[in-house]
């Protein structure tokens, strides 16, 4: 499986090359605007909207999830999101600080270098900035001479359920719309049993959350998902999120440890009706199938062929009543050690729609024109959403 990616991945790169000398790098010249929109060029204005969408910007008025809480320690650490460098660290009272990753003295990465009390130093020549942005040292800076007045861009941002948020955005349009990230109660709530998987696909973002709304290509993951035969029953879409209601079969009962076994041995499988609810609130992604499972993605884009995620599994453990009267330092202790037990699981979904994900990608690359035809509403609906997110920038 590990190698069905690196294969794909390796695919994608070359694919990539040989595309940058055929015309994706003037896709990437034209039209870049200092919001970061990206306007029409020439050899875009002829292509379908669908084609449009797989060249679609980010709307940054948004929190996106860029790394896990555990991630930012004493050393800088560097992200990108939307062709945007960002260096995180943490400062003496263990506040998370965002900058531009990089130094406006020689343009380096500032995540290269350290961090001194509540001040990120540059590693070349040891310019000191605070969380501001501002630069408030040089350490050779003569008796006569003053600070230049240069300093580095500070994003807005948030620590909330285990995770780093920024706001690469107008931070009036944060402030006038009330715009927060997605809550993930689950994280720290007692009754949920938590795993991580981090999606890392050369693709547009756009061909992964269709991926993730169409629940009709469970035949690729017969293997690692608990359920089958969707039907979509009610679809809901507004400016800000679609909603698509499935009835799917499922056959794991999370007080029934034994049902397990019937994911490896389909023989074994008996099917019951469960409701499964899979929801585009933008940017990011909400599954829930039943009671017992709760699956979130989410989304940091790294640019127009480029996605990283961070994929969600909660699951529930309301159904047994009695470890409710527990101690709750047990149960404390119970959800730390089960942390990742759905790993091997997760993983599995992940590296399979890679493969899948990473070959659309190459295939539009090869012949942009090219569109198979489409039976699932829920996806033109995350389609119009898309277009609409991103062409409505304040």
């Amino acid at each position: 499986m590990t190698n069905l990616v690196r294969q794909g991945k390796r695919q994608t790169m070359q694919l990539g090359q040989e595309m940058a000398m055929d015309g994706i790098q003037e896709i990437k010249h034209h039209g870049a605007s200092d919001s970061g929109r990206r306007g029409p060029s020439p050899s875009t204005e002829a292509v379908s909207k669908r084609n449009q969408l797989r060249q679609l910007s980010i709307n940054p008025n948004h929190w996106y999830a860029v790394a896990r809480s555990d991630e930012v320690g004493q050393r800088p650490h560097g992200v990108v999101l939307w062709q945007q460098p960002v260096v995180l660290y943490r400062d003496s009272q263990g506040q998370v600080q965002a900058l531009a990753d990089r130094c406006p003295h020689r343009q380096v990465r500032l995540s290269q270098g350290q961090v001194n009390g509540d001040r990120l130093v540059c590693a070349y020549h040891g310019w000191q900035f605070d969380a501001a942005g501002a630069c408030v040292h040089i350490p050779y800076l003569g008796e006569k001479q003053r600070l230049p007045n240069c300093g580095v861009r500070p994003y807005p941002v948030r620590e909330q359920d285990g995770f780093i948020w920024i706001f690469p955005g107008n931070t009036d349009a944060m402030a006038s719309r009330g715009v927060a990230p997605l809550p993930l109660p689950e994280w720290d709530h007692l009754n949920y049993i938590v795993t991580v998987s981090v999606i890392d696909v050369n693709a547009h973002y756009s061909f992964l959350i269709e991926n993730l709304m169409d629940m009709y290509h469970g035949h690729l993951h017969d293997d690692y998902q608990a359920w089958k035969d969707p039907i979509l029953k009610h679809l809901q879409a507004t400016s800000e999120r679609v909603d698509a209601h499935y009835q799917a079969q499922s056959y794991y009962r999370i007080d029934k440890i034994w049902s397990v076994s019937q994911l490896f041995i389909p023989a074994l499988r008996q099917l019951h009706p469960e409701p499964l609810d899979v929801s585009y609130v933008y940017p990011n992604w909400v599954a829930t199938l039943g009671q017992d499972f709760k699956i979130c993605c989410l989304f940091c884009p790294v640019d127009l062929a480029h996605t990283r995620a961070y994929l969600l599994h909660f699951t529930s453990l309301h159904a047994f009543h009695r470890l409710h009267k527990l101690p709750v330092t047990f149960r404390r202790w119970l959800k730390t050690r089960l942390f990742g037990a759905a790993q091997p699981l997760l993983d599995g979904l992940v590296a399979q729609d890679v493969v899948m994900l990473e070959q659309e990608q190459q295939a539009f690359w090869a012949d942009p024109q090219a569109q198979g035809p489409e039976l699932n509403s829920a996806l033109a609906a995350v389609q119009r959403l898309m277009r609409q997110q991103a062409e409505t920038v304040v």
